[in-house]
């Protein structure tokens, strides 16, 4: 996994497509999804992301866990998968954003992503606030995948709402 760029002390290695298959079979349990996080295993947090009820996550629980990050993947798929379906999501993409700690900010900027491809800033008249920096860009150019900086920054990679 290292090779991957995933920094995951207990890791199994078992597949993101299997992991969304369990999901599926398991539903929403946020009390399974809090023992799973608290395993510190990779693949059990992901699980985590996949099964927790977004209703149920408080802002606080977005906190631990996003500190508790240690590999963009976790990162990633907590924000695509659950953090993105929160009421939380666009004050926590601000918030994080703006921290130094590299995988919070990266989480500020993939739950931009996620909630920009997902169509749920484009209702909201805040969204044409989610304009990025020059500095904001080359960090996520360097961090994002092109999809994720493609629907948050748009082909002109100005900004979301230009």
């Amino acid at each position: 996994m290292a090779r991957l760029g995933i920094n995951a002390a207990v890791a199994y290695g078992v597949p993101i497509p299997a992991l969304r298959h369990l999901a599926r079979q398991l539903g929403m349990n946020h009390q399974l999804a809090a023992g799973l996080w608290k395993s510190g295993v990779h693949e059990a947090r992901i699980l985590a992301c996949l099964i927790d009820d977004p209703k149920l996550v408080s802002p606080q629980q977005m906190e631990n866990w996003v500190r508790d990050f240690n590999s963009w993947d976790v990162c990633d798929q907590c924000c695509g998968n659950l953090f993105d379906k929160t009421a939380s999501a666009l004050e926590k993409a601000v918030q994080w954003s703006d921290r130094k700690e590299e995988f919070v900010k990266r989480a500020g900027f993939v739950l931009m992503a996620s909630l920009a491809v997902h169509d749920k800033l484009s209702s909201d008249p805040h969204s044409r606030s989610f304009c990025l920096t020059s500095k904001e860009r080359a960090w996520m150019k360097g961090t994002l995948s092109r999809k994720r900086l493609t629907g948050l920054c748009g082909k002109s990679g100005n900004g979301i709402g230009r």
